[in-house]
């Protein structure tokens, strides 16, 4: 399967791919950071924003809310779910807005979707760029030496009379900015089992070289990786939201 193909050609699947995303205590937990953090205004753009899941809960929230994502097939189901808010087909290493905005958000770790270190550096740039001074950049991101390679999450649905399994996992040869996202569905029907399996590219780093890229630009604030409550990240977990105010 070509990279991405499990977010364009199977996008249909995405949402039962990740129903058991808490998309309501994300989305709230980098409210409350923004508005501590913040500026009082309400623009705020989603980067890589999928089916749009966190941009209706952001827009529920009164803020103008927007997505971007390079998958058009995911733009469309967004389209339809919030169909009040702005979406473009856009690559967040490399994207414009109209307005200045006051918060950017990336979440389940896209912002490794950049590739590489170098594109790492054009997606802060640009949402640097995008950003009304004293705005808010949140995103959530996994700590290359942290990483095991070993783990994987697992759950299974069902619709439209088929049972579907899905499995993913993160996967590094523990040298070198280069990981991988494996992804696995399974989808039974009648007792006939298809099988869809995926690995995608993804930037490796530590905290310590994130938060070097972030502090030209930003203000760097480090959480653990729990949206019910904001503790300070302790240096050792290799989850972590990070809240990155705008200088």
């Amino acid at each position: 399967m070509t990279t991405n193909a499990l977010y364009t050609d199977l996008s249909g699947y995405y949402d039962l791919m990740c129903a058991d995303i808490d998309y309501t205590s994300q989305s709230n937990c980098v409210r409350r950071l923004h508005q501590i953090f913040g500026n009082d205004r309400a623009s705020h753009l989603d980067l890589a924003c999928g089916t749009g899941p966190h941009v209706q809960h952001f827009a529920d929230f009164g803020f103008q809310s927007s997505g971007l994502d390079i998958n058009q097939p995911m733009l469309d189901i967004a389209r339809q779910r919030c169909p009040n808010a702005d979406f473009s087909l856009q690559d967040m290493c490399n994207f414009g807005v109209d307005k200045p905005l006051d918060l950017v958000t990336c979440f389940l770790y896209s912002i490794h979707y950049s590739g590489s270190i170098d594109q790492l550096k054009a997606c802060i740039a640009s949402v640097h760029r995008a950003l009304n001074t004293g705005g808010v950049f949140c995103f959530n991101s996994v700590d290359k030496h942290k990483i095991d390679t070993t783990a994987f999450v697992r759950h299974t649905a069902e619709q439209d009379g088929s049972h579907f399994s899905f499995s993913s996992g993160w996967r590094y040869d523990g040298q070198g900015d280069k990981q991988s996202l494996r992804l696995k569905i399974e989808r039974t029907t009648n007792n006939i089992t298809q099988v869809w399996q995926d690995e995608h590219p993804m930037v490796a780093i530590s905290f310590k070289e994130l938060k070097a890229l972030l502090e030209p630009y930003f203000e760097v604030h480090i959480f653990e990786h729990d949206y019910e409550k904001l503790i300070p990240w302790d240096t050792a977990s290799g989850n972590a939201i990070f809240c990155c105010v705008k200088i």
